[in-house]
């Protein structure tokens, strides 16, 4: 067994080795998600936290650890009564983001169950985890399905496996810790919610620190056994101290006065629900037994916001996790009182806390506002040398609610809420032979699989004889999650008439939906004289949302440009993952200039995408009394639709197309 980096050797991540350690001594905190950029040391402290975990009593053979003291009624391997009892490490399980649901949660033996009418199952993660610590690295690019069921067990403290009217059920109580990268995605809202404490980590800049993790590094690399004798010392006084933490964390006293200040504070930030309340007074508490105290302190409460709230303010993807902490400190202040509570300073030790900086509640500011450059040919405003047609860039608009907008026919790309596609869970429309071990049994498909065959192979009993090839799978229908590839037009004919504001705010409406859908996203402008990717696909919804924001305009229109663009990028992304359908949104006004025949041009790129059968919509920015209908032109050589931004808005028209593909502009009709 390789020697694993002592926990007590990280370097510079305090924070999160303080939330690590608090659900340690009060696994009932909830977990910690761990946030930050790559190469932060979030998978190497996980990993050790194990090591400094208690010893853990078990049923001897139980394969889902048991407790000897008060074993699962429930246990698939019970009953245990009379049985033995073993020590051994606490474990750590490691759950793949490509994990399916039955390595999840543990499968049934369909063909055993109706054929003998006996119970075989197979434990999973979340058995192995049970009195453990369950680790979830790229937690944000784990399937939706398999989140939920994380979570409900980790909130429950049990597993349920139900298939076709089998029912297991089993413990499953244990530490959950996740970590991602927040480039390449977000957590649903109320997925984060479910993880107790919250931390940001990012590497250090301080040169003297760097270097130390270097050396460090280097060292354990060397010799990972002589380094981790160098920390042996210092890990058994963290074990000693988690041990005698767990045995005074019962005796610890939470007061009205802190109970108060807690109540202020999830108050003053405004999260939703209960659950912040709850998690802040467990991890005061587990703060307190940790400092070897019995009273809770105000200096507890403030370090348990700045775990427990930073995650559970956000109100949309696009806001920053984080807290003001001047506000903080003023909601303490005021809310400090009671008898009780022996501290009422915020600022007393240990009060701060290397949490994010607030968020900014603001975006970049700049500029539609003022007077616009001539336009010159076309409409569009002349660049003058150096680059002084490039105007500021403008704010987004409010984003709205938006009239879904779908991939037509059936694919087979990742879960998510967008499209028509085949899936392990959703309404059964079918059934077939099964391919590898059967997961979804189709029981009336089977049945009449096997009926007609019931006298040649001898029944004589009240019970069906199967055969292995009498199974039938049942083929599910659900939603898929796509690529949607935005090309947006940031030349001057866009910003002529003020247009980018509600441009960009159309955009991120889009976003927010792509998000909700669990999409991947894009981002292509095109301006001047040529095209840039402005984002590759990615998962990090928000990444698009900032790269949109600090979007400049201005210059001539390569609507061609931009088109081959984003046909090159859907072309890599195919060979890339072949299963994830696109959905190519077009933001333009339709006009084409600059370069020789530009409009001719632009036809060829779009007429590219209609051969490939590439679902597209044009969103139609054209605004004023006369209008050319450009977009709708484009629209139907690429094969696609048009609608404007107000038809673009939920509550607009009734009835916009929603397959788009294959279908004739209704502005350009």
């Amino acid at each position: 067994m390789s020697t694993r980096f002592p926990f007590t050797a990280v370097v510079g991540q305090q924070d999160l080795q303080l939330a690590l350690l608090l659900n340690a001594v009060a696994p009932n905190i909830g977990g910690v998600l761990v946030r930050g950029e790559k190469g932060t040391a979030k998978s190497t402290a996980v990993r050790a936290l194990a090591a400094l975990l208690p010893e853990v009593e078990v049923v001897a053979g139980c394969r889902f650890s048991c407790d000897p003291a008060s074993p699962d009624p429930s246990c698939p391997d019970g009953p245990h009564t009379g049985a033995g009892a073993e020590a051994r490490d606490a474990r750590m399980v490691e759950l793949p983001v490509g994990a399916s649901e039955d390595r999840l949660v543990g499968a049934l033996d369909i063909e055993r169950a109706l054929a003998e009418g006996v119970k075989a199952f197979e434990p999973g993660l979340l058995a192995a985890a049970n009195r453990g610590i369950l680790y979830v690295d790229e937690v944000n690019l784990l399937h939706d399905h398999l989140v939920d069921v994380l979570l409900d067990a980790a909130a429950m403290g049990a597993s349920y496996v139900e298939r076709e009217g089998v029912s297991v059920r089993h413990a499953a109580r244990f530490l959950l810790v996740g970590t991602m990268n927040p480039e390449e995605g977000e957590l649903r809202p109320q997925l984060l919610d479910r993880f107790g404490l919250t931390v940001e980590v990012a590497a250090s800049r301080e040169p003297d620190q760097r270097v130390e993790v270097v050396r460090r590094r280097l060292a354990y690399d060397d010799d990972p056994a002589a380094f981790a004798a160098r920390w042996a010392d210092e890990e058994r006084a963290v074990r000693q101290r988690i041990v005698a933490a767990r045995e005074l964390l019962p005796k610890v006293r939470l007061g009205d006065g802190a109970l108060k200040q807690i109540a202020a504070t999830c108050a003053a930030f405004e999260v939703d629900g209960m659950r912040a309340d709850i998690v802040m007074a467990r991890t005061a508490t587990a703060l307190a037994a940790w400092d070897g105290r019995s009273d809770v302190l105000a200096e507890d409460v403030r370090q348990a916001a700045l775990l427990a709230l930073p995650h559970r303010r956000r109100r949309n993807p696009f806001d920053a996790p984080g807290l003001d902490e001047d506000k903080l400190d003023q909601t303490l202040e005021e809310s400090a009182g009671g008898d009780d509570d022996p501290d009422p300073d915020p600022d007393g030790p240990g009060g701060g806390g290397g949490q994010p900086s607030p968020s900014p509640e603001e975006g970049p500011q700049g500029g539609d506002t003022g007077a616009q450059p001539e336009a010159g040919e076309g409409g569009e405003p002349q660049p003058a040398a150096g680059g002084a047609g490039e105007q500021a860039p403008a704010r987004a608009a409010e984003p709205f609610r938006t009239k879904a907008l779908t991939v037509p026919g059936v694919g087979a790309g990742a879960a998510g809420r967008r499209s028509r596609a085949r899936t392990e869970r959703g309404r059964t429309t079918g059934a077939l032979r099964p391919r590898g071990a059967l997961t979804k049994l189709h029981l009336a498909a089977t049945v009449r699989a096997a009926a007609p065959h019931q006298r040649a192979r001898g029944r004589s009993g009240p019970g069906l004889v199967l055969r292995r090839d009498d199974l039938r799978q049942a083929a599910r229908e659900g939603r898929e999650g796509n690529l949607v590839l935005f090309v947006v037009d940031a030349s001057g004919s866009m910003a002529a008439r003020q247009r980018m504001s509600a441009v960009k705010g159309a955009v991120l409406s889009l976003l927010l939906d792509a998000y909700q859908r669990r999409d991947k996203v894009g981002l292509v402008t095109f301006r001047g004289t040529a095209a840039e990717v402005a984002l590759p696909p990615t998962s990090s919804v928000d990444a698009a949302a900032a790269r949109l924001e600090s979007l400049p305009t201005g210059g001539r229109t390569p609507l061609a440009a931009g088109l081959l663009k984003a046909h090159d990028v859907l072309r890599v992304e195919r060979l890339r993952d072949p299963s994830r359908r696109a959905l190519l949104v077009v933001v333009t006004d339709g006009r084409a200039t600059g370069g020789p025949e530009p409009v001719a041009l632009a036809g060829r790129a779009a007429r590219l995408f209609g051969a490939e059968s590439v679902a597209s919509v044009v969103v139609d920015c054209e605004s004023g009394p006369v209008r050319l209908g450009l977009a709708g032109r484009l629209a139907r050589e690429l094969g696609g639709t048009a609608v404007t931004l107000d038809e673009l808005r939920a509550d607009a028209i009734a009835g916009l197309v929603r397959d788009v593909r294959g279908t004739t502009s209704r502005r350009a009709a």
